[in-house]
């Protein structure tokens, strides 16, 4: 008599990537704040393919002097292997599965993973395989000035006041002057973050959370927030301006650790909105999922009816989107 199988467990990937997120927030550390460019963008070693979206911040917050990665099969192919008690990293990304009703066939997008191993968790791989450590020759402002003429459609950007901010009434960022900053980095950061905010704007992104007039602490507030501080990380992680180090934003851990618990897709649906807006600004063309499918599903009915009554009414009041931080 053959023994019937075990139907297979049900991997929840939000939860993976979430349980690793607060992991890095209860200890005081915000994953996305870390300097990346120290080791580079992750990539994998074979392909050479830069790692996307939050998978960015999920292999750059381990640490390692060098970001290349290879999966278990990989390494075996190399000659090497992974050393013993290492621990491999989830590596997330969209899949389709076909579901078929009465009338036609539709493709729904699902999360799946892989693991992967950074290479210094690995052994015996021939050193011709292995990377060479180079350090970077570029001119971190230089490279900050060419993406920000290079944006496409890009909003004007004024030095008129002492706060920085973006206005999607008038579609126009304003930030001080940049020999007021404490150093250069810190004034390209400042205009990174809200360049993300203006990819929102309805003439390029439209994405709800900023077109919406929405309150302070509230949820879609939070969402377009954490997505303007991944993708100015994501910016200057290109650009290769360090991305600093946190000590005193307790509040900020506190309202994305509380965003996290409550919704597990919280910071899924962030660090890809942070994705396709490092992708707009650097003009950068993909063929990966096109994430205005993934809005609407991820709304509630009651979200997108405050939304649009929210819209309806900034028609009436000009609204200024200001980053948490700055005020």
């Amino acid at each position: 008599m053959k023994k019937s199988k075990s139907p297979k467990k049900h991997i929840d990937v939000y939860s993976i990537v979430n349980e690793r997120i607060i992991q890095h927030l209860e200890k005081g550390v915000i994953p996305w704040r870390q300097p990346w460019t120290n080791s580079g963008h992750p990539k994998n070693l074979i392909t050479g393919k830069n790692y996307r979206g939050i998978n960015v911040m999920l292999l750059s917050s381990l640490h390692y002097a060098q970001n290349y990665f290879l999966t278990f099969k990989q390494v075996k192919e190399l000659g090497g292997k992974v050393k013993e008690g290492e621990k491999s990293c989830p590596v997330i990304y969209w899949n389709w599965i076909e579901k078929e009703n009465s009338q036609e066939q539709t493709k729904v997008p699902f999360l799946r993973y892989y693991n992967v191993f950074n290479i210094s968790q690995c052994e015996d791989i021939p050193q011709d395989k292995l990377p060479a450590i180079i350090e970077k020759q570029n001119d971190p402002i230089k490279a900050c000035e060419d993406i920000i003429s290079n944006m496409p459609n890009r909003p004007d950007i004024r030095h008129n006041k002492h706060r920085a901010y973006y206005s999607p009434t008038e579609d126009y960022i304003n930030v001080p002057d940049a020999k007021t900053f404490i150093d250069s980095a810190s004034y390209y950061s400042t205009l990174f973050h809200e360049l993300v905010h203006s990819s929102g704007h309805s003439s390029r992104l439209n994405r709800i959370e900023i077109m919406g007039n929405n309150s302070f602490g509230s949820k879609q507030y939070a969402q377009e927030e954490l997505t303007a501080e991944i993708g100015a990380c994501y910016l200057k992680s290109h650009s290769g301006i360090p991305i600093e180090n946190l000590g005193n934003n307790a509040a900020y851990i506190n309202n994305w650790l509380g965003k996290l618990k409550d919704d597990k897709k919280f910071i899924i649906h962030a660090s890809a909105q942070a994705q396709r807006a490092t992708d707009y600004i650097l003009n950068v063309q993909n063929k990966e999922i096109d994430l205005k499918t993934l809005n609407e599903p991820y709304l509630t009915s009651d979200n997108i009816l405050e939304s649009r009554m929210a819209q309806l009414e900034s028609r009436r009041n000009k609204s200024i989107y200001t980053p948490l931080e700055m005020e």
